[in-house]
């Protein structure tokens, strides 16, 4: 790793972004807190993260000019989500220190290499076979019990690219729908719930976790984080911590990364995915935290110590997506921030659309069922009906 990684940058310094989007403006909010500079990379002066950074650079990926030029901007880069071509962060690399490294993005984003690389270090995930081909898909529905999820092998979220199959099918049609990307077929795992920690890595080894959140998923959209939750027991909160770091150290990561986790109906912890930066579900982290998830990441990137994880009180986040907010009127708005337990972030996108994240609520309170429904009723007071 550049050696450049290990010296510390004193605010003043201007750290660089990839990706303009609301985690990228979230990032930049803490580091400007504290005297950074930011330089946005991939969206304009109205993006999200483009409205509260110093420059930006709306250029292309695969512009190496302007790649350059940003380097040459800033004293160090991360990144808002996986799918940046990995071309361009390789290249940035040579340039400038870029954090987490590529070696993760490059697991990050390829489903196959990264449910191979978790399993031969040990780490358990859901049982998973290539498709190239309908005779593989045969092979696989068989195997998997008749049933399976059925998944491209890259640039999926929030449930797109992926289909749930099972009973008689037509392979061949089935797949004809994916126009010949390279996909993988996940056995399904019956669980309980949903999970996952937001883990750091920083400069000379140390670690740092945050408490699992658990997580609850609207039309495969995550829609509402918990943490604490009665529901997980101390050795299965442990178990989740020490994977997570496991995962961390294994790759060296310096940076934020998340774990997403299955909590199986027979009490086994699965690895779902892991994500090489912050995460919907550690927003939260921002109010109930003395260094929420973001601060996390720009201390991690400037070389600095780690700051504490600990919660103060339990906390629930609820996404704001379009949806949510076609009648939410300035007195609606009024009855919400007469809510003094209740947090409100935007992310200054411009056009309301059904199923796009505009922001999210947090809840604090003395449990975490009372702040679910502070969280709930400070929703429904915006409009929403479907609480």
């Amino acid at each position: 790793m550049n050696q450049q990684v290990f010296r510390t940058l004193a605010p003043g310094a201007t750290l660089g972004m990839l990706g303009a989007g609301q985690l990228g403006r979230m990032f930049a909010l803490a580091a400007r807190a504290a005297g950074y500079r930011i330089a946005v990379y991939g969206g304009g002066p109205e993006s999200p993260c483009g409205q509260v950074s110093d420059l930006c650079f709306d250029r292309s990926f695969d512009d190496q000019q302007s790649l350059r030029e940003f380097a040459a901007a800033v004293d160090v880069v991360s990144y808002e989500y996986e799918n940046i071509p990995l071309s361009a962060v390789e290249y940035l690399e040579s340039l400038v220190p870029v954090l987490p490294d590529s070696r993760l993005l490059k697991i990050s984003q390829h489903r196959l290499l990264e449910k191979r690389s978790l399993q031969q270090i040990g780490i358990p995930t859901a049982a998973f076979t290539e498709i190239r081909n309908a005779d593989d898909l045969r092979r696989g529905l068989q195997e998997f019990g008749g049933q399976g999820i059925l998944k491209t092998a890259t640039l999926g979220y929030d449930g797109k690219g992926q289909l749930r199959i099972g009973g008689e099918i037509d392979a061949e049609q089935v797949l004809e729908g994916f126009a010949g990307v390279e996909l993988i077929l996940e056995e399904i795992v019956p669980f309980q719930l949903e999970l996952s920690v937001l883990a750091a890595g920083f400069a000379g080894g140390q670690t740092r976790h945050f408490t699992p959140a658990v997580n609850h998923h609207v039309n495969h959209i995550l829609d509402c984080s918990r943490t604490p939750d009665e529901r997980l027991s101390p050795s299965i909160v442990a178990e989740a911590g020490a994977i997570a770091t496991q995962i961390l150290e294994h790759f060296g990561v310096i940076g934020v990364f998340c774990v997403e986790f299955f909590l199986t109906d027979s009490g086994r912890l699965l690895v779902n995915e892991i994500a090489p930066r912050p995460h919907n579900s550690g927003h939260l982290t921002i109010e109930a935290c003395a260094a929420s998830q973001f601060e996390q990441q720009y201390r991690a990137i400037c070389g600095l110590p780690a700051g504490a994880v600990t919660a103060a009180r339990p906390a629930v986040m609820l996404n704001l997506l379009g949806d949510h907010l076609v009648h939410a009127t300035p007195d609606r708005w009024r009855e919400v921030f007469a809510m003094t337990d209740v947090h409100v972030h935007l992310y200054g996108k411009l056009e309301l659309r059904a199923g796009r994240k505009m922001g999210h609520l947090t809840a604090l309170a003395d449990d975490v069922d009372a702040a679910e429904r502070i969280a709930r009723a400070a929703r429904k007071a915006l409009g929403w009906a479907g609480e």
